[in-house]
């Protein structure tokens, strides 16, 4: 049994990420092929995951924190 490397596919808008998907190569390459047809003008990154993320199937980053400096609005939670 082989295991797919699995992927981190992100699109920037300038330098804020505005959507992040992460999937096996295949799925992940599919992917980033439809978000650069669909934002033609936008930066499309796909990247293996990280190490630490890697190993661990329940890991995954699919919406990782967003740093304070990068928040458009402050959040509340009531």
């Amino acid at each position: 049994m082989t295991t797919l490397e699995r992927r981190l596919v992100q699109v920037w808008f300038g330098s804020h990420v505005i959507a992040t998907y992460v999937a096996q190569r295949p799925l992940a390459d599919q992917y980033a092929a439809a978000m650069s047809r669909r934002f033609t003008g936008l930066r499309i990154t796909n990247e293996p995951l990280p190490p630490s993320a890697a190993g661990d199937p329940h890991n995954v980053p699919d919406h990782p924190p967003i740093p304070p400096e990068q928040r458009l609005w402050p959040l509340t939670v009531f």
